[in-house]
Formats: structure tokens, sequence, C-alpha cells
């Protein structure tokens, strides 16, 4: 059952939480669903595909009337001691004919679930080749929309110490390369627990990842030209630092847009940057948890500040969503975007007017 809350104390409510910016409270936010660490992809007919996890279950469901319904959750499969907690959690693409599903578990490996043509869900194999190397369990997925995919984890094979490790499918998730170290931290490993992001365009493949360099927990931007078989220099963003003796558990946002620039937002000491490759950052807020989409008009975001998920949006208008954590974005068309996220053990959803 779905249940819809709607915030009319507008005026006390902002005197609260005290956003400088201009704002405004979203008016029709849904329980969509019961379950933890959603993720969201969106196929080229414009259906929405959303996994999540509770308990040992990874449940999918999906929605084609542009967010305002979703499906009855059906079950994926049962992973024992499943990563459905603590920002760690399965992660779905879409390809031309199959959508997929990776998830990890406890013991550290990552297995792959394909819904084809015939609408059921098949655990495929494992997208590790060694085992028990993805102890964190922080990993992303990614597509260029037809067959290929990039999977992209935090590895110990390297002596016991996280770095970055990916592995491609060609055949929409059926089957996986064999793994390939994207990058190791001169000082040994990157930042322990941040889960890493992944885009992909074409042949292109951009990874951006927490890095731990000279004591520093900074965001590396690192890129493949040819499909992921090889990868370049990996690049800091943005101009500043952070030296923290400790890892704030905390990711970011990455996107291509439809210029083929890459666009980023991340948090640095509690404050929410947005940053072009190559270019200088841009604080647009405070909080943590961001994440991003890009549409032809500029850049959403959503991010948590002060225990509430917020959306900015290309005009510069701000947007609180309600409580929760954890939130995904999908642009729906050119007047909507439509933002997931969790609070406590329910699935929210919004849609947003751009």
């Amino acid at each position: 059952m779905k249940i819809t809350h709607t915030l009319i104390i507008v005026t006390a409510f902002f005197a609260v939480i005290g956003f400088k910016e201009k704002a405004a409270l979203s008016s029709s936010i849904e329980v969509i669903a019961h379950g933890m660490i959603p993720d969201m992809a969106k196929d080229s007919k414009s259906n929405l595909h959303l996994v999540f996890g509770k308990g040992d279950s990874i449940l999918y469901s999906f929605s084609n009337d542009d967010g305002r319904s979703f499906s009855t959750p059906v079950l994926v499969g049962v992973q024992p001691k499943l990563y459905s907690f603590a920002m760690r959690g399965p992660q779905i693409a879409v390809t031309g004919s199959t959508i997929t599903v990776i998830a990890a578990d406890q013991h550290g490996n990552i297995y792959s679930y394909l819904k084809g043509a015939t609408g059921k869900w098949v655990k495929t194999v494992s997208v590790n080749d060694v085992d028990t190397i993805a102890k964190e369990g922080m990993l992303a997925l990614g597509s260029d929309g037809k067959n290929f995919q990039f999977a992209v984890w935090l590895d110990i094979r390297n002596g016991g110490h996280n770095n970055i490790y990916g592995a491609r499918s060609t055949d929409g998730g059926k089957t996986w390369s064999r793994n390939k170290m994207i990058y190791t931290s001169p000082d040994s490993h990157v930042c322990e627990c941040c889960k890493p992001s992944v885009a992909v365009k074409g042949n292109h493949i951009y990874v951006m990842f927490r890095n731990w360099v000279n004591g520093n927990r900074d965001l590396y931007l690192i890129h493949s030209s040819d499909g992921g078989a090889t990868f370049g220099n990996a690049q800091k963003l943005g101009k500043g630092s952070w030296p923290l003796n400790g890892c704030p558990m905390d990711g970011g946002g990455l996107s291509i847009n439809d210029k083929g620039i890459v666009q980023t937002v991340w948090q640095r000491k509690g404050v929410i940057y947005a940053c072009e490759e190559g270019r200088e950052e841009k604080e647009i807020g405070t909080g943590r948890g961001c994440t991003l989409a890009s549409t032809g008009s500029g850049n959403v975001y959503a991010w948590v500040e002060a225990g509430n998920v917020v959306c900015l949006l290309p005009d510069g208008k701000k947007q609180v969503l309600g409580e929760g954590s954890l939130p995904v974005l999908s642009i729906l068309n050119d007047k909507e975007v439509v933002c997931i996220w969790q609070q406590k053990e329910a699935i929210h959803k919004a849609i947003v007017a751009l």
C-alpha cells in the first residue's frame, strides 16, 4: 500500500532547519516499498528499474508510467549474509534486452543476477574471480544501455588492502571478464569504506573513488577510452584536500552529460561540491550522501542535510523532500526528475518539477 504524506507547515519547518537558500517542501512523498539501500536505472523506453535489499533478500520493482507508480516488489534472489545495510546494497543496470543486478555478501563475494526475455530472475556467475576479496561490499555498476556493463568495487586481493578493481560484461551480465586492477594507491590503499561510482558512455568508462594519499581523503577520477581494457592515470578532483585520520564513509555521484562532459558531486569536511572534470570545484551546499543526474538544462543534485533529503535544481532552487538518506535520482523528462531514498526500513519516492 502506498502512503502519501502532505507536508503543509512550511514556514515553521524552515525556521527549524534554517536553510539559507530558497527552498520548498515536496507535497507528494510516497512509500513505495519496504527495504533498504535502493538503486535505480532507466532503460531506453523510459521505464524505471529499482532494486533494494531486505535482510538476505534482493528485491526488484519497476515503473512504466514515469515513476507515478511502482510494481509490487518481486524476489530477485536470496543471498545469505547479503550486504543490505550501512550504505552497502545491490546495484542495477539495464541493457537493450536484459536487466542486471550485482550484490555482495559479507564473505566478500559479488554475485550477478539477470532478468531476460523470460521475465524470470536467474543467478548467473560470480563477478569476482578471486574468492572473498570484496569484504567491504562497496560496489557500483554502469551500462552503455546496450549489452556492455562495467562493475567496480573495493578489493583486498593486493596484500589485504582495499584498492579499486573492476570487470566488464559484453553479454548483458551473463558472464564477466577476468578482474582488472584499476587503481592502487601509492600509500597502499584507497579510502577503506567509501563507495566508488562508475559511468559508461560508449567505449568511455569513468570511475570515481575516494583515495588515501599523504593522509588526505580526496576524490579521484580515472578514465578508460577502450571499454575498460586499459585505464589512464587517476586525477584528483578539486583543488582543496581533506586531511583525515579515518574514513568518512561517503562516496559521491558521477554522470556524463549530453555533451560528453563528466559531472561529479562529493563532500569534503561536510561541504558539498560540484566539479566538472578538469575544472575547479564549486560549493553547492552542506551535508553528505550526495548524488546527481544530468539534464539538457543542467544538473540535478540530491544529498542529505540535517537528516533531510534535499534536491537542488538547475535553476538553483532547493527542495526539501523529507527525512531520510541515500538518495538516487533519475531524469523522467525535460520537466521532472524522480528521487528515491531510504527512511529507516522504507523506500520513499518524490517526483520533483524542474
